[in-house]
């Protein structure tokens, strides 16, 4: 880890559900204690309005966010990169830790089907959290 605040990268393929759903929740929860950004490996125009609807139905607002490109220098200042199904689109960097998770998409899927998506990466994102700041 750097020096400060761990940076967290979440990445994958449009930038428009799974990692845009992670980032802001490890910003919610981590309260400034670390970095996050998002990016895609190939991004959409807009971040899914059932994934925005899914955000909102826990008091979390993503519908201004939109969908970023990935970059090496984005990937260069993280800590630790998160993929979700971006597959080999990744660049992977010596001494960068890298997490595969393996989510399903919530692409062309209604808000129920969304919400235990929502609910797993949030599972996931506490459990990051903890590890990378334990006293947070």
């Amino acid at each position: 880890m750097t020096a400060g605040r761990p940076e967290v990268l979440f990445v994958c393929v449009h930038n428009a559900g799974r990692s845009q759903m992670a980032a802001a929740l490890l910003h919610h929860h981590a309260k400034g204690a670390v970095t996050v950004r998002s990016a895609g490996s190939a991004p959409a125009e807009t971040i899914n309005p059932a994934v925005v609807q899914a955000m909102a139905e826990i008091g979390l607002d993503i519908s201004r966010e939109f969908p970023k490109p990935l970059t090496d220098e984005g990937v260069r200042a993280a800590d630790v990169v998160i993929t979700m199904g971006c597959g080999d689109t990744c660049p992977v960097y010596p001494g960068k830790r890298y997490l595969d998770w393996d989510l399903e998409d919530p692409a062309g899927r209604t808000v129920e089907q969304i919400r235990p998506i929502r609910d797993e990466i949030d599972r996931r994102v506490t459990a990051l959290l903890a590890e990378l700041v334990p006293a947070h």
